[in-house]
């Protein structure tokens, strides 16, 4: 068997980032920041879970958005080899107005083996487009250029809405920031949500926003001396084990409950009920991973009520039942 060139250590998933001119540092940083911090065990001692390579069309200098370049080692046989691959956006793609899969660009991405996973943050989506891979998928684009989107790409089912979609094997995300949520997704995907959750510790960001919720934001902080409904989050998430109403959340803040709803949404991009009901499918994912309490006991302690809400809720978020989730991140019970 051949040695790999590009990636060097054997057992950790290989993830190849594709850039492009004119890149966007912030959006490589995150995918090296994100992947780079995933440790075995969620802890700082723990192995490296991921080795992440950047490639470009040809290695040498990537131009960016800055007055700065950004030097590549490797050029497109990282694809080959890689476990995972994220395409990254360019500036060059906020100008077309056709698809542009440039001869070099399309044999890059023919490396790509069978069954990797592929992933697009921010205008990304436009080169997996013009390959084909987003045919017959759901995706997202940044909210900017969805029509252009739509116009160019009519066998893609586009989401112009959320932040980020996963098809299983290929997965797309709106704006730079969205490539946070999207990075992270794919590492609880991968390890668990005690992974992810200290990846998203140590590089100070939110855990988990769920790929479902609106892109953009109208009031993501509150203006100058307006109320916002960031105490009411905080009172709710150390009690949900607690019966919690939307009048009471409203209360924490002196706000009606149609105001609050209302803030909440344009501060959030959900309803506070929504919101409250993926916490503690959140929370229990963390119990299932990292306590051996029954099914019941993590019902109760999430505030779920019951075994069998519990079970109706994590099929509907996750597409599993709590128990195929703990064997998924801690193996069968030993006998």
């Amino acid at each position: 068997m051949a040695m790999s060139t590009v990636f060097t250590h054997p057992g950790r998933h290989r993830v190849a980032v594709l850039a492009r001119p004119v890149l966007l540092p912030i959006e490589l940083g995150i995918v090296h920041q994100l992947f780079g911090q995933a440790r075995a065990g969620a802890t700082v001692d723990g192995e490296p879970l991921y080795e992440v390579a950047t490639c470009s069309l040809a290695a040498g200098d990537v131009g960016t958005d800055g007055d700065f370049t950004v030097a590549v080692r490797h050029g497109p046989e990282a694809l080959a080899e890689a476990d995972t691959v994220i395409v990254l956006s360019s500036y060059e793609d906020y100008t077309q107005d056709t698809p542009a899969l440039t001869p070099p660009l399309a044999e890059a991405l023919a490396l790509i083996r069978p069954g990797t996973r592929t992933a697009s943050i921010c205008t990304g989506a436009f080169v997996l487009a013009s390959a084909g891979l987003l045919d017959g998928h759901t995706a997202t684009t940044h909210w900017r250029y969805t029509d252009l989107f739509a116009r160019l790409f009519p066998r893609v089912a586009l989401d112009p809405d959320v932040l980020y979609t996963d098809g299983g094997g290929v997965l797309t995300s709106a704006g730079c920031a969205a490539g946070i949520d999207l990075c992270l997704h794919m590492i609880r995907c991968d390890h668990g949500t005690a992974v992810a959750n200290d990846v998203a510790r140590r590089t100070v960001v939110s855990p988990h926003r769920e790929g479902g919720q609106v892109q953009y934001i109208r009031r993501p902080v509150p203006a100058p001396a307006a109320s916002g409904t960031s105490a009411a989050r905080e009172w709710a998430l150390r009690r949900l084990q607690d019966p919690i109403t939307l009048g009471q959340l409203a209360a924490r803040e002196s706000m009606s409950v149609r105001n609050f709803s209302r803030r909440f949404r344009e501060e959030v991009g959900t309803t506070p009920m929504t919101w409250l009901s993926r916490q503690r499918v959140e929370f229990a994912r963390e119990l299932l991973e990292e306590s051996d309490l029954a099914v019941e006991q993590v019902a109760e302690r999430t505030g779920l009520g019951s075994a069998a809400n519990l079970r109706r809720h994590f099929q509907e978020a996750l597409g599993v039942s709590p128990s195929a989730y703990r064997t998924t991140f801690r193996g069968p019970p030993v006998r």
